[in-house]
């Protein structure tokens, strides 16, 4: 059994995740259809987003925790 586990934390980040979806994909050069369907996207094109996404994510948390001290 699969466990799918993409339900978001803050239901309110969704708008700002697709988004930055549609920002990495036009940096990449990558063309996202607007309906949302993107069935016809090379998977190494899916990915590239995804890792950028990610990267992006990975460095706001970054950014946020350098003030942090325990």
């Amino acid at each position: 059994m699969a466990n799918n586990n993409n339900t978001l934390v803050v239901p309110q980040a969704k708008a700002a995740l697709n988004q930055m979806k549609y920002e990495v994909a036009q940096e990449l050069g990558i063309q996202l259809q607007p309906n949302g369907y993107n069935g016809n996207l090379a998977t190494r094109d899916a990915g590239s987003i995804g890792g950028n996404i990610t990267r992006r994510l990975v460095q706001i948390a970054e950014q946020q925790l350098q003030g942090y001290s325990r």
